[in-house]
């Protein structure tokens, strides 16, 4: 299985993912890592990144799972996954990967990227993140979870909920 840790920046995906893969033993990767040096500056200047910046992303993170499972390993990946369309890319002809979405208030996630530091993606980019955001819907299957709870917390209902082990 790959799971799919979504949201928006401050959400806590690369967090809970890293909780869940290191519960499991399951691999990690972070989407940041899959950026191009330009899509980086792009939001590193505030810029935020258009379709023609996500979908080339999107296909490296893709590849990264059609690696992971033709080696046969379970993994997790976070990935902002912020749009359907974006969800769809990654989960097309992937039977094996599901989505989970990390809901957070707009509040909640000034607050956090706040707190942070060092990170390429500032507190200025948030409202963007908003602004694309469409929430997963019923006939996406995908499982959402707020996040009102401490990450291990977390971790611990989304393995419980998707029968992982």
């Amino acid at each position: 299985m790959i799971l799919i840790v979504a949201g928006v920046a401050g959400s806590g995906k690369t967090t809970v993912g890293k909780l869940i893969s290191s519960k499991l033993g399951w691999d990690f990767a972070d989407g940041d890592d899959f950026h191009s040096a330009a899509s980086i500056a792009k939001m590193r200047s505030g810029t935020p990144l258009t379709d023609s910046d996500r979908f080339p992303w999107l296909d490296r993170i893709g590849a990264w799972m059609d690696e992971e499972i033709a080696a046969g390993q379970s993994a997790v990946v976070a990935c902002s996954g912020l749009a359907c369309r974006y969800r769809e890319a990654l989960l097309n002809k992937r039977p094996q990967a599901r989505v989970v979405f990390l809901e957070v208030s707009r509040e909640e996630a000034f607050r956090r990227l706040h707190a942070r530091h060092g990170h390429f993606f500032g507190e200025k980019m948030v409202s963007s993140q908003f602004a694309e955001l469409e929430p997963p819907g019923p006939l996406e299957h995908t499982v959402v979870v707020a996040t009102d709870r401490p990450p291990e917390q977390l971790a611990d209902e989304i393995i419980a909920d998707l029968g992982l082990r």
